[in-house]
């Protein structure tokens, strides 16, 4: 049986308010970062779920294991109210974070640097057309 988990969490990250999708599906954690600015409210984080989910990109896929509670009312309880407590993010899903900033950091390092050797290239070309033109024919 395939098994599928969401989470959301809304916490401060100064100077602005931060979302942070987990995705759990066969066993693999991904995440995605929102920055929400204000304090935003429950209708709004709703509104963005509602409108927005589709649009968000989640980080590489991380081996993560899902631990199975006891349908016990009072240990969900204090289960949410542990939760609240502690407003972080899970480590798994910084790392997984963490792994998704790094790909986008070598991917923009990469078209940089093919931006840097286009430029050059047509730098240089363009030089070699205007000693050519002085060049005319003597």
């Amino acid at each position: 049986m395939e098994q599928s988990i969401g989470r959301l969490t809304v916490f401060f990250d100064p100077p602005f308010w931060v979302g942070v999708f987990e995705r759990i599906e066969n066993g693999k954690l991904t995440a995605s970062r929102v920055t929400f600015g204000a304090e935003p409210k429950d209708y709004e984080v709703w509104d963005f779920i509602l409108k927005h989910y589709h649009e968000l990109v989640f980080s590489p896929a991380v081996d993560a294991r899902i631990k199975k509670t006891p349908d016990n009312p009072k240990r969900r309880q204090r289960d949410a109210k542990k939760q609240l407590q502690n407003p972080g993010i899970g480590t798994k899903s910084q790392q997984a974070l963490q792994m998704h900033l790094e790909e986008n950091k070598a991917e923009r390092r990469q078209t940089s640097r093919e931006k840097k050797e286009r430029e050059k290239q047509r730098q240089f070309d363009l030089k070699q057309q205007k000693r050519k033109k002085k060049h005319r024919g003597h």
